[in-house]
């Protein structure tokens, strides 16, 4: 497999084994990542948009960890404000529309959310809430995003708010209040984004690679392709291991938090293009979402409760918390979730700065720490704040050791990114350009050469075998599971892997070794 000059971006196995001998020889970097989540892919970009030559190692693939288990949301720091952490709820926003409006209009969206109003939500309660979306419209002010693509909140009818969502309780139903926020097409695809944008500037993304030692100047790994145990050298090593940061480095405390949500079938809830909020009994400012996604999926989710013990490499869902998230979406719904209705789960640990109090409670802040051996680690924060993240942890190794300017992934696009009016342009389908953006006229280009790889990968399945080829050739997936579970979302749904599994890895190996048809 070879990378077709002009495509600086593209990740596969030869880039990979061809960039990991060279820094294995003893090439030594400005920067090396550890963790290819959306905190270290993030750091890897800007880093290189900086100029500064760097390597990203990931244990496993890109978003394998705590990035591909968020709400997909991209949010506006309302819950920040309601705890009186003005700075991060105002940070938030600020990321939210740089996400939205320039780095990647085309992996987001403005989703709509609406507050039901049934008749366990005093006059009182429902103006409390209003209060909070009005204060939530004033970040997105502040932050210059255009209220065309987040409008500002608004009371609905009743009739309004269940042709919004027609799965909703008629009974007692009086009304809603309808808000937006963002979304995200899918969070491990931004994930992959951000490393292929570092890519194109020069970054080596090395996945399979797991660290065994860090110092301040190098790491010591295992490279689970050949088996070989690798020394790789850098003037800076910041540790973007997420919940698994503190394995690296004793001085690190973290208290995970895990949080959990249940997939279920959009056409059965009564639930599409909107959202739900649902509040928590008892508690004053914490919710339940019902969060529609394009392939007809709803998430509901999610959890905050504390995690205990060995951190695995898949956490679960608990069947209490499975519970919890059916009994409070139900609350609002004509036809009561059951066990039945859950077509799949998942579950993130969130790496949290130890506290105390519960683990709902504690800042979403993100710190930068350097240990006493010279190593950085970046932890906490939150999905939407990557970039801030990001820039302060590669702001910290400047600061330090390294010869570089200032941030400049505020204003550069990802692979894929244009703005709005172009991308409804593009020759290819709604459901690649929500994808792929500007390079969905490519991967509809690949189906057509080849009936074959035009083909869905399933029966109950929108992905088509090019995007799995696709994904092996320009996006760095070693394997099925790479492309079942991260490049694409089949892996939520437990028949559908089960139905994609074999097709998928016929379509890998074959690209892996040249055989499929060459775009």
């Amino acid at each position: 497999m070879t990378t077709s000059p002009g495509h600086a971006s593209s990740l596969n196995a030869s880039r990979r084994a061809a960039e990991l001998d060279a820094l294995a020889a003893g090439e030594v970097v400005d920067l090396l990542v550890i963790g290819g989540g959306v905190t270290g892919a993030g750091i890897a970009l800007d880093a290189a948009a900086r100029g500064l030559s760097v390597a990203l190692v990931e244990a496993r693939d890109l978003a394998f960890g705590t990035s591909r288990w968020s709400s997909k949301l991209v949010h506006g720091g309302l819950r920040y404000l309601a705890k009186g952490e003005v700075r991060l709820a105002h940070e938030s926003a600020v990321e939210r529309g740089i996400l939205m409006t320039r780095t990647a209009p085309h992996l987001s969206r403005a989703l709509p959310q609406l507050f039901p109003l049934h008749e366990q939500i005093s006059r009182g309660g429902a103006g409390f809430v209003m209060t909070g979306l009005r204060a939530g419209d004033a970040l997105r002010r502040a932050a210059r995003t255009p209220s065309a693509l987040l409008p500002g909140p608004r009371r609905v009818s009743g009739q309004e708010a269940l042709a919004l969502a027609p799965g909703l309780r008629a009974r007692g139903l009086r009304g809603g209040l309808l808000s937006f926020d963002g979304q995200l097409t899918d969070d491990a695809r931004l994930v992959v984004a951000l490393a292929r944008t570092a890519a194109g500037l020069g970054a080596r993304i090395l996945t399979r690679l797991s660290v065994t030692t860090a110092t301040g100047d190098g790491v010591e790994a295992h490279d689970g392709v050949s088996g070989r145990t690798v020394s790789l050298r850098a003037r800076s090593v910041v540790n973007a291991a997420g919940v698994w940061a503190g394995s690296l480095v004793d001085s690190v405390r973290l208290r995970p938090s895990l949080g959990s949500h249940v997939v279920v079938s959009g056409q059965r809830l009564g639930v599409a293009g909107t959202a739900l909020t649902v509040p928590v009994p008892g508690e004053r400012s914490r919710f339940v979402i019902v969060l529609p996604q394009r392939n007809g999926l709803v998430y509901i989710g999610l959890t905050d409760e504390p995690f205990d013990g060995p951190v695995p490499d898949e956490p679960v869902a608990p069947e209490s918390d499975v519970d919890f998230l059916l009994e409070v979406a139900s609350s609002v719904l004509e036809r009561p979730l059951g066990p039945a209705d859950v077509l799949g789960s998942y579950a993130g640990l969130r790496p949290l700065l130890e506290g105390t109090g519960r683990s709902a409670d504690l800042s979403r802040q993100h710190a930068v720490l350097r240990a006493p051996n010279g190593v950085l680690t970046i932890v906490g924060g939150k999905l939407t704040t990557y970039r801030k993240m990001a820039e302060d942890a590669v702001d910290a190794a400047v600061a330090a050791s390294l010869p570089a300017g200032p941030s400049r992934t505020r204003n550069l696009p990802l692979v894929g990114a244009a703005p709005r009016a172009e991308l409804s342009t593009l020759d290819a389908s709604a459901r690649l350009v929500a994808s792929y953006g500007t390079e969905a006229p490519r991967v509809a280009a690949l189906a057509a050469l080849d009936t074959d790889l035009a083909a869905p990968v399933a029966p109950d399945s929108e992905i088509t075998a090019a995007e799995v080829v696709w994904a092996v050739r320009h996006e760095g997936a070693l394997d099925a599971d790479d492309v079942l579970h991260r490049r694409t979302r089949i892996g939520l749904v437990r028949p559908h892997v089960d139905a994609a599994r074999d097709r998928v890895t016929d379509l890998v190996d074959r690209a892996l070794s040249g055989l499929a048809p060459t775009p």
